[in-house]
């Protein structure tokens, strides 16, 4: 299956890319034939220019929403750089941007110092804004469908299993023309929230046939690795025999597999994916209007992708000045909005937000506030 998408810029393009999106209203904003993003009826626009860093996997997402808010709202100016999540909640912390984008929500020491960066000492936020699978994608000739249970996939990407034609393989693909060539696993050079998540969900559902711990660093000596999403990407669809793993909008006409769930294997779709954040919880001990999630990465639940990338947008409860306050709120709001989540999902193969979770997600952007 395969998701629309754009292969992702670099994040410093993007960087200059959104900056000369000025405030002007024109459609300048939008890349060549996209069409202009949905926004809502009763869009708060602001006056004046707002600042983010950080996850590049939300990049062309942020792009969008960026592209819809300044169509429609010709005095702002929103200005993102994609310089990756950890880079992102540092910036933030040391109030160089008025919010971030990350791929992993504030831990507990962050939160202590994001009470000196906010007014009075008030709490940062995760926002949940950007819901995306990661897909599991590959090359093979002949073959343009897979099912992949997590303990086969996890033993792959060990390097355990080294044939496609392995029978734990032939077992779950029974119709496939599997050939008795080498699997080159394609894995990221880079730390990154992408790997983070990724084995987070191996970890969680593969058992003994993953022995490692999350991380955002590869585990184990590569076979190739690869810079970035679109490094992956580029590196799986120019080989022959290779598996990578990329955030959903880096899968262009690539092939990805269905994941095995339960006693089903799931495709990777927006709304499959969006059921790991209806049955996740919410962290623990988190401050009122935090809503860092929990990700039920070895659910059973029918119908529901289990890979997925949350990406958070971490802003301030209170700020020193009104305007930033006011500023924050609006295009936060635009993000989490019906139509914002709509216009992601169109342009990136994003998981919208579900409803009911909006609606609390709305009550917390509303909260934020400037003073003491």
């Amino acid at each position: 299956m395969t998701l629309p998408g754009h292969r992702t810029a670099s994040a410093a393009l993007l960087a200059v890319v959104l900056a000369l999106t000025s405030a002007c209203g024109s459609d300048n904003a939008l890349r060549r034939g996209q069409e202009p993003p949905p926004v809502p009826a009763d869009l708060d626009c602001f006056e004046g220019s707002l600042s983010g860093a950080g996850s590049s996997a939300q990049e062309n997402a942020m792009y969008t929403w960026v592209a819809g808010y300044q169509l429609a709202c010709e005095d702002a100016l929103v200005l993102y750089d994609s310089v990756g999540s950890g880079a992102g909640r540092s910036q933030f912390l040391d109030s160089a941007v008025d919010f971030a984008g990350s791929d992993a929500a504030l831990d507990e020491r962050e939160h202590e110092r994001a009470r000196e960066r906010c007014a009075a000492g008030a709490p940062a936020v995760n926002i949940p804004g950007y819901v995306v699978p990661i897909a599991v994608i590959f090359e093979l000739e002949g073959v343009d469908s897979l099912n992949l249970p997590p303990e086969t996939l996890a033993k792959i990407f060990n390097q355990e299993i080294t044939r496609w034609n392995d029978p734990e393989i032939a077992e779950h693909n029974p119709g496939a023309d599997l050939p008795d060539m080498r699997i080159t696993p394609v894995t990221r050079a880079d730390e990154s929230g992408t790997t983070e998540n990724f084995t987070a969900y191996l970890a969680a559902a593969a058992g003994e046939a993953w022995p490692h711990e999350p991380s955002g660093s590869w585990p184990i000596n590569p076979v190739e690795a690869a810079q970035g999403n679109s490094g992956i990407a580029e590196a799986v669809e120019s080989g022959q025999g290779t598996i990578g793993y990329v955030e959903a909008s880096h899968t262009a006409d690539m092939s990805t597999a269905a994941i095995g769930v339960g006693g089903e294997f799931v495709e990777l779709s927006p709304e499959s994916a969006s059921e790991v954040v209806a049955s996740s919880p919410e962290r623990e001990g988190g401050p009122k209007h935090d809503h860092a999630l929990d990700l039920d990465y070895g659910t059973t639940r029918p119908g529901t992708y289990p890979i997925v990338l949350v990406t958070y947008e971490i802003a301030c409860l209170r700020y020193e000045s009104a305007d930033d306050a006011e500023r924050v709120r609006a295009f936060l709001n635009y993000v989490i909005s019906k139509e914002g989540q709509q216009a992601a999902s169109r342009e990136t193969g994003s998981a919208p937000l579900p409803a009911d979770f909006r609606r609390k997600l709305q009550a917390s952007v509303a909260a934020i506030s400037a003073g003491g």
